[in-house]
């Protein structure tokens, strides 16, 4: 009788050695360095400084960007699995390494050899804090193509105007990258700038006290007359939409394994809880509710792993991918949200407790079904691509 298949093997899907020896070191350091402060960062709000260091000397700063950089190198698939074992340990740490892996890869892509020596590298080194993608706002956060800050030729650099909002790791952060209006209205009329934390003008306001998620340090961003050299433009100008849609799906695959690790972590939690608790003499896994909630939760994140790993795999051969990453950011997050749900209910009066971890994943997971694209966005994406082009 053959053995049973058990981890990420059971969901039949191959894993390079490579991909396989990344997830397991993102797994080590997470649960030796990062899940044991997890909940002292969620009552202060303290931003992971130092845990970010560290992190950074493994690689988890740049995990995609090419080794001849500094980076891991890392294919999509390879940061999935990496977002996924790091959120079961600390969603606040995982959504800041999600965002700067994001700016990580677009200075890679898009950036000069002088930008990257800049900026770059002493990012992945760990010796400059965070990157912070700044392209909400106030008055738009799905909808990029409406964005208002502007930047205005001036001589021989630009002027930027205007403010952003729910810009993670920003308070640490030693460069901004800002998308603004440049040329005109539309999508065509966007660039991307590079706005290092002490230019004048720059004015950083005080971290968000958000509902979960607490120690990601998201702050506002006001940019009053701030003036930038003409080379602080990242691409071409008027090329910034176009660089924030080719990171739309290697994010939103990011923020699905990211879900994906909060709803491990909450079923981890909920089946302990349940073969420990009794009631009328009883273990709670001996009741069958119990058991079938548990099967209905390992269902879904399952489903919600393949998902994932697809729209990983797809970008990574080239694919956009644009249909199929939406669906993933869709599904886990939602997905991840019912088991945290289940398993808060699960744990009864204890699990409303901050005493207990449920408690705190319940409150990190409402937020990964609104950024990165909120579930609705998600959905009208999918229908687009269903439709197809307008005749």
């Amino acid at each position: 009788m053959e053995g049973t298949i058990t981890g990420l093997e059971r969901l039949a899907f191959e894993l390079s050695e490579e991909q396989k020896l990344a997830a397991e070191m993102a797994r080590e350091f997470a649960t030796r360095r990062i899940a044991p402060g997890a909940a002292k960062r969620d009552q202060s709000g303290v931003f992971p400084s130092e845990e970010l260091r560290e992190a950074a000397g493994l690689g988890l700063l740049a995990m995609r960007v090419p080794v001849p950089e500094g980076g891991a190198g890392l294919d999509t698939v390879g940061y999935a699995l990496c977002m996924e074992a790091i959120a079961e340990a600390c969603a606040s740490v995982a959504v800041v390494l999600a965002s700067s892996n994001l700016s990580a890869k677009i200075l890679s892509d898009y950036g000069t050899p002088a930008q990257k020596t800049r900026w770059l590298t002493p990012y992945v080194r760990g010796e400059a804090g965070p990157l912070s993608f700044a392209l909400s706002e106030p008055g738009c956060g799905s909808d990029a193509s409406a964005l208002t800050t502007s930047a205005r030729r001036d001589g021989d650099g630009f002027v930027l105007d205007g403010s952003k909002m729910w810009t993670t790791g920003a308070s640490h952060a030693h460069v901004h990258l800002v998308f603004a209006r440049s040329d005109g209205p539309g999508k065509r009329g966007i660039s991307l700038f590079a706005v290092p934390r002490d230019t004048p003008g720059l004015t950083l306001g005080k971290d968000e006290d958000k509902m979960g998620q607490r120690a990601s340090g998201t702050a506002p961003l006001s940019l009053e007359a701030c003036r930038i050299p003409a080379d602080h433009l990242i691409g071409r100008a008027g090329g910034g939409y176009g660089i924030a849609l080719s990171a739309l799906a290697p994010g939103r695959a990011g923020i699905a394994a990211l879900s994906i690790g909060l709803g491990e972590a909450a079923l981890g939690a909920g089946r302990a809880y349940a073969d420990e608790r009794r009631a009328f003499g009883k273990r709670l896994t001996e009741f069958q509710n119990t058991q079938f909630v548990l099967a209905d939760c390992r269902t879904e994140l399952d489903a919600a792993w393949l998902l994932t790993l697809r729209a990983a795999k797809l970008v990574d051969l080239g694919d956009r991918a644009v249909a199929e990453s939406s669906m993933a950011k869709l599904f886990a997050s939602e997905a991840a949200g019912r088991v945290v749900d289940r398993m808060l209910q699960v744990h009864g009066g204890y699990g409303y407790s901050r005493e207990f971890l449920v408690e705190r994943l319940y409150r990190d997971i409402r937020v990964t079904r609104i950024y990165e694209g909120t579930s609705e966005v998600q959905r009208l994406v999918v229908a687009r691509e269903l439709a197809g082009p307008p005749a």
